[in-house]
């Protein structure tokens, strides 16, 4: 056989279209077959939890039974890890939390096994597990993605921004919208105290936008930071200018340093009628305004969005001082998002396997 090397010749008509095709195939079936291991593997810790809570009810085994399966179950199966004491004391509370079989086959078995280790250490109730699981599993959150979005308190802060959404929105893409924003945003990793100016801000987010975009959640994509409008021969600028691919609309930001203020709307609103006048197109729905301060009077901004029909929403942003230092510390570090952002794999802790 020559070992001449191919490709010195063109390919011939149609062969780079079958080869994206062919590349696609295999991709997607290494992911179904990833999948459907990890599935595998879930739902037997399921099962093996499950049946370690059942005997030691119905048998009154105490917890040295699983030091004692650990070393056993290590002994018969040599070359797979995942039996040690800690990961069947894990699989123990999984069991536990989730007893019903059909939601850990449909819904749990989406996650790697970490990750619902994660969901067992950090939170307390089933409603919470849950609704991170959702989230993870839609947006295909890496762990220490994850461990981010629980620890800046992702539920509680989502659908909770001040807005006219529901009187000037139709019903389904109001909804969206409103579970699209925050109250408050967590700008920790820009290093930045209370004092820091808006254009300060600004720049800061533009310059950490990947992080900025994850803070935002899904669906938002970057388009531009002080974007020119020219009304009439006068110019204005946007602050940030975002789309948002769920929504298929225009979303302008604005950024004021101080406390909220009922005309900070008018200037929020001129802009809405210009975006979507000089920029969107005939496919997109109207522009969306999200007006970020330091503070707010939640009553006074309320009263402020009464008499508007244009979709608009009013959240704080917090700085260096919205964590507690503990959990500052325990956040991945810019460089970790990046990596996780663009797919990298992270590392798994021995003792948990």
């Amino acid at each position: 056989m020559s070992d001449k090397p191919i490709g010195l010749t063109p390919p011939p008509a149609g062969y780079v279209d079958w080869l994206a095709d062919l590349k696609g195939r295999i991709h997607t079936a290494q992911q179904r077959a990833t999948l459907a291991v990890n599935c595998e593997l879930v739902l037997l810790y399921w099962q093996i939890g499950r049946d370690i809570l059942a005997r030691q009810a119905s048998q009154g085994w105490g917890a040295k039974v699983i030091e004692r399966l650990a070393h056993d179950l290590r002994a018969a199966f040599p070359d797979m890890k995942g039996f040690s004491p800690r990961n069947l004391k894990y699989m123990r509370a999984f069991a536990e939390a989730w007893p019903d079989a059909e939601f850990v086959q449909q819904a749990a078995a989406q996650l790697p096994w970490f990750h619902l280790c994660t969901l067992l250490d950090k939170l307390k109730t089933r409603e919470e597990r849950d609704w991170y699981l959702s989230k993870a599993v839609e947006h295909n959150w890496s762990r220490n993605i994850l461990v981010m979005q629980i620890e800046t308190r992702l539920l509680e802060r989502s659908g909770t921004a001040v807005t006219n959404f529901e009187a000037s929105l139709p019903r389904q893409q109001s909804d969206l919208a409103r579970e699209s924003l925050k109250d408050p945003y967590r700008f920790d990793f820009l290093g930045l105290t209370d004092e820091a100016q808006e254009r300060e801000i600004e720049h800061a987010l533009v310059k950490h936008v990947t992080e900025f975009l994850l803070e935002l959640g899904s669906g938002f994509a970057f388009v531009g930071r002080q974007v020119l409008l020219d009304v009439g021969g006068d110019e204005f600028f946007i602050d940030l200018l975002f789309y948002h691919l769920k929504l298929r609309c225009y979303v302008v930001i604005e950024l004021k340093g101080g406390k909220f203020k009922p005309e900070h709307l008018g200037q929020l609103g001129f802009y809405l009628t210009a975006v979507d006048r000089q920029v969107k197109s005939e496919h997109d729905n109207p522009t969306i305004g999200l007006l970020l301060c330091k503070s707010k009077n939640k009553i006074v901004a309320e009263y402020a969005l009464g008499d508007k029909s244009q979709p608009m929403g009013i959240a704080e942003y917090k700085l260096l001082e919205s964590l507690p230092a503990e959990l500052q510390t325990s956040l991945p570090s810019i460089e970790q998002i990046e990596r996780e952002l663009a797919g990298d794999d992270i590392s798994m802790e021995d003792d948990a396997q």
